[in-house]
C-alpha cells in the first residue's frame, strides 16, 4: 500500500534513450498538469537532459552519473536521491536498476510497471497493458501517469486530450545555433536541411552512406539547399563517409554538439531526413518537418509522434524484425530509393521554398 500524505516533490526517472525520452514528453506534461503544485525533478542519463533544457513542465533536472559498475552506480544514485525528500517516484523505464535505486532511496511512493521482478520494489506496481505492442509508446508512458492520477488523486482525466510532444527552444538558443552553422561555413540564405545518417544502437536502422550522400547532392542541386549532418560521436564513421562520397560536402556536426545544441540546430532547419534515431523524435518536437526512414523497427509503436513527421518504409515480409544486424540482404532499407525520399522532400518543403 502506498504512503499517504501530500505530494509536493516528485521524482521522474526518464527513459534512457533520447528517442524514448522524447516519447515520454506527453506523460511529463500530464504529470505537471495533474500535480500543479508539486515540484517535478527529472533524472536522466547524461546527455538526455539537454532535450528538456527549456521545458516548462519540469522544475529541476538531475543528470545521473555513469559508472562502470552497475552496482556502484545504483548505490550512488540511491544515496543522492535519498537526501532530496521526494514524496513520489514515477519510474518510466522498465529496468530493474531504475526501480531498485528509488527503493534504496526510501521514496515512500513508487509507481512503475511490474516487469523484470520489480513488483516488490514498488509501492504501486502497474501491470503492463495488453495493448503494449499495438499502440504507440507515448500511450505506454501516459498510462503510467494515468494510474498515478487514479491511485493518488482519485480521478481519471489523463488521456482526454491529444498527446503533446512539443518542446521549446529559446530564441537565444536558436541564434546560437545559427552562429554555429555560420561558423561552420553554412550559407543561411539557402534552405537549411539536416541529415541524420547514423543510428547509435543498430546498424540495421541505417539507410546507407551512399544514399545519404546522393540525397545531399540532389537537395543541393535541385533545391539549392544547404545540408548538414547531425548525430552522436559514435556515428561519425558514417557521417564522415557521407561527406567523402558527396559532391556537395555537407557540413558534418556529428559528435560536435550536445543534445541541447543539436535540438537547437534542428529547430532552425527547414527539414530533417534521418534514420530511426533519437534526433528524428527531437526534430518534430521542436517544430521541424521530419522524414524518418524505417526498416527493422515498428513505426506503429515508435515513429516520431507528431504532425510534423512522416515515415518512409519499404513494406517487406520480414519487417519489423527488431534485429540490430540484418541476417539477409537488408531489403527493408535498400528498397527505399533516393527518388522516393526526394519526392517526399519536395512535398514537405514546397511551402517554405516557393
Amino acid at each position: 500500500m502506498a504512503a499517504k500524505g501530500p505530494i509536493e516533490k516528485i521524482l521522474v526517472r526518464s527513459p534512457n534513450w533520447l528517442g524514448d525520452a522524447a516519447m515520454a514528453v506527453p506523460a511529463l506534461r500530464e504529470l505537471s498538469r495533474i500535480f500543479p503544485d508539486a515540484a517535478i525533478t527529472l533524472t536522466t542519463n547524461p546527455g538526455v537532459e539537454g532535450l528538456f533544457e527549456d521545458a516548462d513542465f519540469i522544475d529541476h533536472i538531475l543528470p545521473l552519473e555513469k559508472r562502470t559498475s552497475r552496482i556502484k552506480q545504483t548505490m550512488e544514485q540511491a544515496d543522492r536521491l535519498m537526501h532530496e525528500d521526494f514524496d513520489l517516484a514515477v519510474i518510466l523505464p522498465n529496468s530493474f536498476e531504475s526501480a531498485l535505486s528509488v527503493r534504496m532511496a526510501k521514496i515512500p511512493r513508487r509507481i512503475g510497471y511490474n516487469k523484470d521482478l520489480r513488483g516488490l520494489l514498488l509501492t504501486d506496481p502497474v501491470a503492463v497493458p495488453e495493448w503494449k505492442n499495438r499502440r504507440h509508446e507515448v500511450f505506454y508512458y501516459l498510462n503510467l501517469v494515468a494510474e498515478a492520477e487514479r491511485r493518488y488523486l482519485g480521478r481519471s482525466t489523463v488521456g482526454e486530450t491529444e498527446p503533446d510532444t512539443a518542446l521549446c527552444v529559446s530564441a537565444d538558443r536558436q541564434e546560437a545555433a545559427r552562429q554555429t552553422l555560420r561558423a561552420a561555413g553554412a550559407d543561411l540564405s539557402k534552405p537549411v536541411i539536416a541529415l541524420g545518417a547514423g543510428s547509435t544502437n543498430s546498424m540495421a536502422k541505417r539507410w546507407g552512406s551512399a544514399r545519404f550522400a546522393d540525397l545531399s547532392d540532389r537537395l543541393c542541386n535541385e533545391l539549392n539547399a544547404q545540408t548538414f549532418l547531425v548525430g552522436a560521436a559514435s556515428e561519425t564513421d558514417v557521417t564522415q563517409e557521407v561527406v567523402r562520397l558527396s559532391g556537395s560536402k555537407p557540413i558534418d556536426l556529428a559528435g560536435k554538439t550536445t543534445v541541447a545544441e543539436a535540438a537547437a540546430l534542428l529547430s532552425v532547419a527547414e527539414l530533417l531526413v534521418a534514420n530511426d534515431m533519437g534526433l528524428s523524435h527531437a526534430a518534430p518536437a521542436v517544430g521541424t518537418p521530419t522524414i524518418t526512414i524505417f526498416g527493422p523497427t515498428n513505426p506503429i509503436t515508435t515513429r516520431p509522434y507528431s504532425v510534423n513527421a512522416v515515415v518512409i518504409r519499404n513494406e517487406v515480409e520480414c519487417s519489423p524484425c527488431m534485429l540490430r544486424e540484418c541476417p539477409i540482404d537488408h531489403r527493408c532499407m535498400t528498397g527505399v530509393t533516393v527518388e522516393h525520399v526526394m519526392m517526399v522532400c519536395h512535398r514537405m518543403l514546397s511551402p517554405s521554398i516557393e
